[in-house]
């Protein structure tokens, strides 16, 4: 049964993997959906089935927002369409090849999806978000923002950016109305990883969770109002224990004077 009428949740990369279980799984806790992606059959087979399935309105965008102008299309409906309370910045690409083997094109482009995309649609929501006191923003991240030696660094540092990112903007935000979440998903069983060039198959299957799963779980974290979600971790107090370091060590990271161990003896 749907759900209360929630607003309208504007979801990129939605065509498919977990862009594609976000807009059912939304749909169904009782948003409006606006699509947004490349392949514009996909976007439509995905619409019909939601709105049959749950009679929600979606609207469909297809975008590549590689395309400075096409993105200035999705920055202008989240600045213009005030029934928009939720983003869910999901597009993203990303490659399994040592630094030394990728195309620094290739990296380009990633840090414009990864980063510059994902920045300019959050700067265009947050706005409306602050002006009416309610919104909400998650970030699909990766476990590689905190473990970048397990995939390729510009991918890792770009998934370091999107945590990095949303902690700066709760921090910022939390007070103002705006809920803030990025989500660290580790191996999922989507295209990602074949279009990487890295076959789901090849992957120990223990380690792969299904879209499905993770998105049940990250919308969990939401409702938990977690600002770091990372479905795979079974142990929390493992990332308690990190935040918590990690906080503990902030106060002592400025200083007017080099550390002993820095001081060369005269």
């Amino acid at each position: 049964m749907t759900q209360t009428h929630q607003g309208t949740a504007l979801i990129t990369g939605a065509s498919s993997g977990i862009g594609a279980v976000y807009a059912d799984r939304l749909a169904r806790r009782g948003y409006d959906l606006i699509l947004v992606a490349r392949n514009r059959e996909r976007l439509i087979d995905l619409a019909d089935r939601i709105t049959n399935e749950t009679h929600q309105n979606v609207e469909i965008v297809d975008a590549d927002l590689n395309d400075r102008a096409a993105l200035a299309v999705v920055e202008a409906k989240l600045k213009q369409d005030a029934s928009i309370t939720l983003l869910v910045n999901n597009a993203g690409v990303g490659t399994h090849k040592p630094l030394l083997d990728s195309d620094v094109d290739a990296m380009t482009r990633m840090i414009d999806l990864n980063v510059t995309a994902l920045t300019r649609l959050t700067y265009a929501a947050i706005p409306g978000f602050v002006a009416r006191g309610k919104g909400s923003v998650i970030n699909i991240s990766s476990i590689v923002a905190i473990s970048p030696e397990t995939l390729n660094g510009v991918y890792g540092g770009s998934k370091a950016f999107v945590l990095a990112f949303s902690q700066s903007l709760h921090h910022e935000l939390a007070d103002k109305g705006v809920q803030v979440q990025a989500v660290l998903p580790g191996a999922t069983a989507t295209d990602f990883w074949q279009t990487a060039g890295l076959p789901i198959e090849h992957l120990p299957a223990g380690i792969v969770m299904s879209a499905s799963d993770m998105v049940d779980a990250a919308l969990t974290g939401l409702d938990h109002r977690e600002l770091v979600t990372i479905p795979s971790l079974h142990a929390a107090e493992e990332w308690e224990a990190y935040e918590s370091a990690r906080q503990s060590m902030s106060p002592h990271l400025s200083s007017d004077v080099p550390a002993p161990r820095y001081v060369t003896a005269r």
